[in-house]
């Protein structure tokens, strides 16, 4: 059980806290992770617990910055939750090897601390106050559903994880997740042969592959974007790639090809297009220029058996990055999908977190 956690302020600043998470694999390695939280500081934590939660997975080299999408959330009325994986962003300590793990499932245990820590912190901070009417008294003695939303390699961990932990959540939102590879399978299970031997002997063995910084030039504030992005936590030319962490992205993907069944809605949203290329283009500012769409979309349609595609036009790989205009349709699409499977969608109806109800 997951008590009142050390919250301090967190570098996005006002509204925004972070807190260490220590969980342990089941090897029984340590694996430091940070889960932040937005309060809104116009809003005290008063009334009914929310009914919903969302818990965000931010992509490999990354770690979670989009204010924005914390107070799109946050006016909706859902609880808004992020974790930096360990080795990543807020998480990471000198000594670390940046972006590595040699299985996704690695991250398990810090999902499931950090998920639990979402529905322990909304129980704290809003402890039944406020029942008084019927849909308020509805909430209160019950426990917040958590949606998972995943970006990129975040969205290939979300929705592993949720395959296998269906129960603990409510509804999967995944933007532009790594589901394939370039070329499809092919090219996966070629580079898989190739890759796995020396993974298992070497796995933190750098890989040589070219090193381009074009998707954080797109999003960048010193280079033509909209963000302000801290080096020190997102390398522009992300981390260099090793071996066993190519392993386990490649075995991750194989999983996902079988199909995943999961049971749950499911959001995917992407680029129109990517664009790809050993020179920069200033079109790479309205294209995925990190993943293949049309093999992320394909490798989807396997996920499970309720999922609504929303592919937008002049998106980045991040759609929800992109220039003002295009992610303001994105935030629509998000917005139309979450009032219609998330919101409109009752905690005694919800598909999933059934262990949690007090009936």
């Amino acid at each position: 059980m997951v008590h009142q956690m050390p919250w301090q302020e967190d570098v996005l600043g006002a509204g925004f806290e972070s807190a260490e998470l220590h969980a342990t694999h089941d090897s029984g390695a340590p694996r430091l992770a940070t889960l932040v939280r937005y309060r809104n500081p116009d809003r005290p934590d008063t009334g009914p617990m929310p009914a919903q939660a969302l818990l965000f997975l931010h992509g490999w080299s990354d770690y979670f910055f989009n204010t924005d999408l914390a107070r799109f959330m946050d006016a909706a009325g859902i609880a808004f939750y992020a974790l930096d994986m360990h080795n990543h962003g807020r998480s990471l300590r000198s000594g670390d090897i940046g972006g590595f793990v040699g299985d996704l499932r690695n991250y398990d245990s810090e999902l499931a601390q950090a998920r639990e820590a979402v529905v322990e912190d909304l129980r704290i901070r809003f402890p039944g106050n406020g029942a008084d009417d019927g849909a308020a008294a509805a909430v209160v003695g019950r426990t917040p559903r958590v949606a998972l939303m995943g970006h990129s390699t975040g969205g290939l961990v979300a929705a592993l994880w949720a395959s296998r932990n269906q129960h603990l959540v409510s509804h999967l939102i995944l933007n532009s997740p790594w589901l394939e590879m370039h070329g499809g399978a092919f090219v996966r299970h070629t580079a898989f042969s190739l890759v796995q031997p020396l993974a298992k002997w070497w796995p933190t063995q750098r890989m040589r592959l070219p090193e381009r910084n074009f998707y954080w030039r797109s999003i960048s504030d010193t280079t033509g974007g909209d963000w302000n992005l801290d080096p020190a936590l997102r390398p522009p030319k992300a981390f260099p790639i090793r071996m066993g962490w190519m392993g386990a992205i490649l075995a991750g993907q194989a999983q996902v090809a079988k199909g995943l069944d999961i049971r749950v809605p499911i959001l995917v949203m992407m680029s129109s297009r990517s664009m790809n290329g050993p020179l920069w283009s200033e079109n790479m500012r309205a294209a995925d220029v990190v993943l293949d769409v049309q093999s992320m979309a394909v490798r989807a349609l396997g996920l499970g058996s309720s999922i609504t595609f929303e592919r937008i036009d002049g998106g980045l790989h991040d759609v929800l990055l992109s220039d003002k205009p295009v992610r303001d349709v994105a935030y629509e699409r998000l917005g139309m999908w979450l009032r219609g499977y998330v919101l409109n969608d009752p905690p005694s109806t919800s598909r999933g977190n059934t262990h949690d109800r007090d009936d």
